[in-house]
């Protein structure tokens, strides 16, 4: 759960998890998205990736990105029963 946080802590990144809504695009399409290097945008990506927000696949010599909605829908869980807890409470 840190991980989905800490991915979802950043602007870009979660830019990055907008762009992806419409559909898969390769590294190099979401890079060429930005006003960063690669590099810059793929470190991004990898922790994306390792959160698990986005799975990736490769099609020749391209790396494409899709979003992966299940993790998203663990934590929007996490934080509901949160909520009602809290709720509970009062």
């Amino acid at each position: 759960m840190n991980q989905i946080f800490k991915a979802l802590g950043d602007p870009t990144r979660r830019e990055i998890l907008e762009i992806l809504r419409e559909r898969d695009l390769s590294a190099g399409e979401i890079a060429d998205r930005f006003n960063f290097s690669k590099p810059t945008i793929s470190h991004h990506l990898e922790l994306l990736h390792q959160a698990g927000l986005v799975r990736r696949y490769k099609e020749g010599q391209f790396v494409y990105y899709a979003l992966y909605t299940t993790v998203l829908q663990e934590a929007y869980a996490w934080l509901l029963s949160i909520s009602e807890k809290q709720k509970k409470k009062k």
